[in-house]
């Protein structure tokens, strides 16, 4: 299942987009969010030289229903903010996409990391875009378990040839001197390793046809 860290340009309609470059040393961590008819509900940790002045601002938007204070802690806030306009949330809720939190809101942008399949990635890429949220795909890969891409002696064979140097350049180990090293027959340690080699290879090629499915459109 693809695993993948997005960056998104948060627009100024949104407030939070415009508050957060009004404040650019200002940090929204948010810790949990959600929707509901109303709009959303988020805890948000607020770290920010001009906190009285951020949470003012942030209450004279019309989007944003209320901004309580839970307490005050060395450092920072702990807000309950009432959006009307919870626009962040809409494209995971429309692509059924899961965000882990927290995560943070500083400067206009904000990272998200998320695992899910493939169609729901290209999903909430077109619910990003549609919603005029431009994003980059900073990292994508495929979250499987060690023991799903290479057998432990295939792990074994590979680990012990990057120890003696076999992919260094210049090599300072050869296959046969790995082989010796291992114990094992000169042919079976050519085989291993090319094996491992075919499902690394495959795996990385199968990651990037992933990164390009969400990329936005130029």
């Amino acid at each position: 299942m693809p695993r993948a860290t997005l960056t998104l340009t948060i627009p100024e309609a949104i407030w939070m987009g415009e508050l957060s470059r009004t404040y650019p040393e200002t940090r929204l961590r948010v810790l949990s969010a959600v929707k509901n008819d109303e709009g959303g509900v988020a805890l948000v940790e607020l770290t920010s030289p001009h906190e009285e002045a951020v949470i003012s601002a942030a209450r004279e938007y019309d989007s944003v229903a209320a901004v309580e204070v839970l307490n005050d802690e060395a450092e920072g806030l702990l807000l309950q903010l009432e959006t009307t306009m919870p626009l962040l949330l809409e494209p995971l809720q429309r692509s059924g996409v899961p965000l882990e939190m927290p995560f943070n809101v500083q400067d206009g942008e904000v990272v998200w990391e998320v695992t899910t399949s493939r169609e729901r990635l290209s999903m909430l890429g077109d619910q990003l875009e549609s919603l005029g949220i431009s994003f980059t795909v900073e990292s994508i890969y495929q979250q499987v378990e060690s023991e799903q891409l290479l057998t432990d002696h295939q792990w074994d064979v590979l680990s012990a040839a990057v120890e003696c140097g076999y992919y260094d350049t210049p090599r300072s180990c050869t296959q046969e001197e790995l082989a010796d090293e291992l114990g094992i027959a000169k042919s079976t340690c050519s085989e291993t390793l090319h094996r491992a080699e075919e499902q690394i290879i495959k795996r990385f090629l199968s990651n990037h046809e992933d990164k390009s499915s969400v990329a936005p459109t130029p």
